[in-house]
């Protein structure tokens, strides 16, 4: 099974001025994430605007980021729909093209019940080979995958972890609870950065972090810190950067994230509709954070590079 520790990056899908895929943007994004040594990049997920991008985009974007990423760091691609057959076809393509790992957002929009998203992960596991982690995150689905139904599914060998983004830390103590008791090496990961420090002292494997676009090496530290028992330099770290956890989701993501790209000099561009720019209230916010936050340079750097 693949050991999933550390801080893996939900990717931007960074977007030219005509609003086309930015495929060389791509490359010089993934190429900064393993320049600052972070374990996994993650490709179409929520972060990277997966609903608005065409299927011969998204066979881009794998085969892109596969060639960047090969030997260097974990790859994996989001292939989750609220169809299960359609599920099946984006994780097939996505093992058929090198991905390291599906993760699988829980189906959206039809609100299955338990006994459905049991029986939709059931059917992808059965269907394709690659490992699977589960993406929870019932704020944007409208449901929510109990701990109960998630102990059923550690029955299944290929699945090998969850994004926990429930938000909510009972829920989160009850996850790493039952996979350390039924299944010690399944991974436990949170997808909120400001949770990733609970989440390491409750006893998960990391975070799948939407900051570490901008600032991969700080995410790293954070999480470093916490897996070494430094609980003091991580509650420093995560005080610093709490400012900056707060501005990335002052809006839905990914806005206020890529909007911060663009103001750092990273190809990011603009979000596709039905997303659209930051407000003028809020890209004030964001510049005051970049700019004030103590322990992030990026801004005043990349703004004077740029």
């Amino acid at each position: 099974m693949i050991p999933l520790k550390g801080v893996y990056t939900a990717l931007i899908t960074p977007f030219d001025k005509e609003g086309n895929l930015d495929e060389e943007g791509l490359r010089q994004l993934i190429r900064h994430q393993i320049d600052n040594q972070i374990d996994g990049v993650v490709l179409l997920g929520s972060t990277g605007e997966s609903p608005t991008v065409t299927k011969e985009e998204q066979k881009r974007i794998i085969l892109t980021g596969r060639e960047e990423t090969s030997n260097k760091t974990l790859f994996m691609i989001g292939t989750g729909s609220y169809s299960t057959a359609q599920t099946i076809e984006n994780s097939v393509l996505a093992q058929k093209l090198g991905a390291d790992c599906a993760l699988v957002v829980t189906p959206y929009y039809n609100k299955p019940t338990q006994e459905g998203l049991y029986q939709h992960f059931k059917a992808l596991a059965k269907a394709v080979d690659l490992p699977i982690v589960i993406y929870n995150p019932p704020h944007r689905t409208g449901q929510n995958l109990l701990t109960e139904t998630l102990k059923r599914l550690l029955d299944i060998p290929t699945i090998i972890g969850i994004k926990e983004s429930t938000g909510n830390i009972t829920q989160m103590s009850e996850v790493v609870e039952v996979v350390r008791e039924w299944r010690p090496e399944f991974n436990v990961l949170t997808g909120d950065d400001a949770l990733t420090l609970s989440m390491m002292a409750l006893g998960g494997c990391g975070v799948i972090s939407v900051v570490s676009n901008l600032i991969p090496a700080k995410i790293k530290e954070l999480y470093l810190a916490a897996a070494n028992g430094d609980f003091a330099l991580a509650r420093d770290l995560h005080y610093r950067l709490m400012p900056l956890f707060k501005a990335a989701f002052i809006e839905t993501n990914p806005i206020p994230i890529k909007a911060a790209m663009n103001l750092c000099g990273f190809p990011a561009g603009e979000c596709r509709l039905p997303l659209c720019a930051l407000s003028v209230e809020n890209m004030s916010e964001l510049q005051l954070t970049l700019s004030s936050n103590l322990y992030f340079d990026v801004f005043n750097r990349m703004t004077k590079q740029h």
